[in-house]
């Protein structure tokens, strides 16, 4: 029962999220260097799954009073006291600390780097109380994956793998404000900033679509520079495509089931379209 709890806590299946995206930073770093060990690998993932962790036990404990007041969130694990506030802070120790010493582990740059991917994911979890903004900085914090991956292997940065950044940060951003919607009034006559809260339902379904839009072509942008010729990876982002136009369509000016299947959907997508390309690099020559 208490390991079921720690797994709810932490939300690990959302790490699927950046997980694909991950994967094809460190396809490409592979591509280039041509030179596998399972080392690097076991490393990067143990760096998204700490980093991850650490992230959303740290949202956990800063949201503890307003999760406690808003009807959705009051029966989250530390408001009803199944993981005591105390457990929850080591948790978020620890894996910091695992994550920094695997970065270190990995090369002196993801070292140097590693406090401002963690300083990152912990902003969002106080942007939410001035900045309506806070959907951006959640999706910078999960665009890291695919650049931290590249790194991890390569030891520079890629111009590639900041445009595949720029459409996670963006395909995260359009989710998660649709996502607020559950919470539009309950931000509002609490203070709290989220673009629903701030624009209302339709234009933050507007917001939401420009948003996604803008995730499309920069993943269009991506696919276009790393693999121009390749119509595999196009057909790839048409289905991804597809996918966030049949999500806008199934909450339009909806918030209900958004907690459940939007978020299944959301993982199935990104996990389907990372996989694509990332056999795309390993099996085509372009």
């Amino acid at each position: 029962m208490a390991l079921r709890h720690w797994f709810k806590f932490i939300r690990f299946s959302h790490t699927l999220f950046a997980l694909p995206f991950a994967a094809v930073g460190y396809t490409m770093g592979l591509r280039e260097v041509q030179h596998f060990e399972w080392s690097t690998l076991l490393l990067v993932l143990l760096c998204m799954v700490t980093n991850r962790n650490a992230a959303m036990a740290f949202n956990r404990l800063v949201d503890l009073r307003i999760d406690a007041r808003n009807p959705r969130t009051a029966n989250r694990e530390i408001p009803r006291r199944l993981i005591p506030p105390r457990a929850a802070l080591i948790f978020v120790i620890v894996n910091s600390i695992l994550f920094v010493g695997a970065c270190a582990w990995l090369n002196r740059l993801t070292l140097i780097l590693s406090p401002v991917a963690l300083l990152t994911v912990f902003l969002y979890s106080y942007t939410k109380r001035f900045t309506w903004l806070c959907h951006y900085i959640l999706g910078c914090g999960l665009a890291l994956a695919p650049i931290g991956a590249f790194l991890a292997v390569t030891s520079h940065f890629s111009a590639s793998t900041v445009v595949l950044g720029v459409g996670v940060m963006c395909w995260v951003a359009g989710f998660d404000i649709i996502y607020a919607l559950q919470d539009e009034e309950f931000d509002r006559s609490h203070h709290l900033y989220s673009i629903p809260s701030r624009f209302a339902t339709r234009v933050s379904l507007h917001i939401a679509r420009v948003t996604h839009l803008f995730a499309v072509l920069s993943f269009a942008f991506y696919i276009a520079f790393c693999m121009p010729d390749v119509w595999q990876a196009y057909t790839a982002l048409l289905l991804f495509t597809v996918v966030l136009v049949y999500q806008h369509l199934c909450f339009h000016q909806n918030s209900k089931g958004i907690d459940g299947a939007f978020m299944l959907l959301n993982s199935i997508n990104s996990t389907f379209f990372g996989c694509l390309l990332v056999l795309i690099l390993l099996f085509t020559q372009f």
